[in-house]
């Protein structure tokens, strides 16, 4: 059931706002990142970018540079890290055909690290893994 507030935006569920306070409480007091990911033109050439904020328990931010720098060397995407601030980076990833799996990889590369604490956020972001679709035996099979 769709609520409004007074002001006619809509109504957060309490799960939503639950799942916000613990995104929040993690960034405070744990040691992770949130990745943000964000398309940026969904016409050719496509382009996307991911959003990376540390939690303030990091101090040491050069594993975000070097881990890309490990990933870049590999991936057939091409790439760009800005650093905005110590707690804020961004990442472009430019057109190719391996765009989706190349960022995942990079994002696998970053959970791997932090031993998977990664907060990743979807952003408007379309590509959705293979773990998440449901296998469907017409749509590989005649």
């Amino acid at each position: 059931m769709i609520q409004f507030n007074e002001d006619g935006s809509l109504k957060l569920s309490s799960g939503t706002i639950q799942k916000k306070k613990e995104t929040e409480d993690r960034l405070k007091r744990g040691k992770c990142i949130r990745i943000k990911k964000e398309m940026v033109n969904f016409s050719a050439p496509k382009k996307c970018l991911l959003h990376i904020t540390l939690s303030e328990v990091i101090i040491d931010n050069r594993f975000i540079e070097t881990t890309h720098k490990y990933f870049k060397e590999q991936c057939e995407v091409p790439t760009k890290l800005i650093k905005i601030n110590d707690k804020d980076f961004d990442v472009e990833i430019g057109t190719h055909f391996k765009r989706c799996s190349d960022c995942s990889d990079l994002i696998r590369r970053y959970k791997q690290f932090l031993d998977d604490n990664v907060i990743e956020e979807k952003g408007n972001c379309t590509y959705e893994s293979f773990r998440n679709r449901n296998f469907s035996y017409e749509d590989y099979f005649e």
